[in-house]
């Protein structure tokens, strides 16, 4: 079993409270850059003039990437609308990434188009990543033409919004689920979530954020002792996740109810417009 380790921090802010970019290509080092390379040959040989920038998000363009445990997580910005590209090469060609990587625990691609993404006149958590978690390893750098965020209630409604959409999906995929890869990924993803939503119950009042996992529970522990062991077991699954489905399902429907409720009380108080148009989005239905 993946022991918990005490790494991890929050993003810094510059003097106007925007968020720090800390990645950098000399953090990757090189037996990561090797698995970089290969994501980029693969981007290269599949989308060819449709490429525009790629990115490595996370941990290992942070410098904090743990051999054997980090995932290489890979963004690819396109000049033409996804839906209008043939992406049916992408599953066996992660398939054969990670058959071939073995000092990463996965590979990452995922495929976004680049009007979409210098659309900001809402908030949106990829144009965000772009700006504030990755590093440009191919392209122009769309970084520099995206706005600076702040560390406020904007980043808490976006980890809470869609917790409980994001909980009845993972309940979904795992009902009758018998593929054993599929389940794993679906526990290591919906747990994550859960660790970064106990963070943003808590934004508003510590004004710090971090997508890493231990600093995001520890701070929510600190306001929430009495559900320290169940936000414990989160990080627990999310770096080593199980492939019970009776055990992930019964974690879901105790901490992961607790966690919808605490979402709404927190969205009525930060974002009732929101919370409005759940209840008349239900009524329609």
């Amino acid at each position: 079993m993946t022991q918990i380790k005490h790494i991890g921090r929050f993003c810094q802010t510059d003097d106007h409270g925007f968020i720090m970019n800390d990645s950098s290509t000399a953090n990757i080092n090189n037996e990561f850059q090797q698995v970089v390379d290969a994501v980029l040959e693969t981007y290269r040989l599949y989308l060819g003039n449709e490429l525009h920038s790629v990115y490595v998000r996370g941990s290992i363009p942070r410098g904090l990437g743990i051999v054997n445990v980090s995932d290489i997580d890979t963004i690819a910005i396109l000049n033409k609308r996804v839906e209008d590209i043939d992406l049916g090469w992408r599953d066996k060609v992660e398939q054969e990434l990670n058959d071939k990587y073995k000092c990463v625990k996965g590979v990452e691609l995922s495929f976004y188009y680049i009007d979409d993404i210098l659309q900001t006149n809402r908030f949106s958590i990829i144009p965000f990543m772009v700006k504030t978690h990755s590093i440009c390893v191919y392209g122009d750098d769309l970084s520099v033409r995206l706005p600076h965020y702040k560390v406020d209630k904007t980043l808490g409604n976006e980890h809470l919004f869609h917790l409980k959409d994001q909980i009845t999906l993972a309940r979904k995929d795992l009902y009758d689920n018998e593929d054993r890869n599929d389940i794993l990924d679906c526990c290591g993803w919906i747990m994550k979530i859960i660790v970064r939503a106990g963070l943003a119950l808590v934004i508003e009042e510590e004004n710090k954020y971090t997508r890493d996992l231990f600093p995001a529970y520890q701070l929510f522990s600190h306001y929430y002792p009495e559900h320290d062991s169940e936000m414990k077991q989160a990080v627990q699954y999310a770096i080593d996740p199980i492939s019970d489905t009776y055990k992930i399902m019964r974690f879901l429907n105790q901490f992961g109810d607790w966690m919808i409720n605490e979402a709404e009380k927190w969205l009525q108080i930060h974002n009732p417009q929101k919370i409005a148009k759940m209840e008349i989005e239900k009524i329609a239905q």
